[in-house]
């Protein structure tokens, strides 16, 4: 599906969403977790959705792709730093769920993504 702006893709919102949630997530964090886990989180979490725009503001298909493994590789980042924060004691365990299903559904659309810009690549070698 083509769409006018990164606004409007469903998988960027759910980022978007996602960055949001984990912000809120780690308000209640100790001080100490400031340049560690909160920031940690927060930059990967953030740079799922950031990954996503700037790969859809690029004009070719081979520099989208790079854009949105790399919005893929945040994304996993960010389901670690929320493993080890449940793992620790930061997060309960209804958070840590909550978030984990966003982080899934999220992954599942970005390989849609990734998946469908590939064979239309492909497609277009073979052409």
């Amino acid at each position: 599906m083509e769409y006018n702006s990164f606004e409007d893709m469903p998988v960027w919102k759910k980022a978007m969403d996602l960055a949001v949630r984990v912000h809120g997530l780690t308000e209640g964090l100790p001080r100490k977790e400031d340049y560690g886990l909160t920031s940690q989180i927060r930059d990967s979490a953030i740079s799922v959705s950031g990954n996503l725009a700037e790969g859809f503001g690029r004009k070719h298909t081979k520099d989208k792709l790079n854009f949105y493994y790399n919005s893929r590789g945040s994304l996993a980042e960010t389901k670690s730093h929320l493993i080890y924060g449940h793992k620790v004691g930061y997060f309960s365990k209804p958070h840590f769920e909550e978030h984990s299903n966003l982080i899934n559904e999220i992954w599942k659309e970005l390989n849609s993504l990734i998946n469908s810009l590939s064979k239309r690549t492909l497609t277009s070698a073979l052409a």
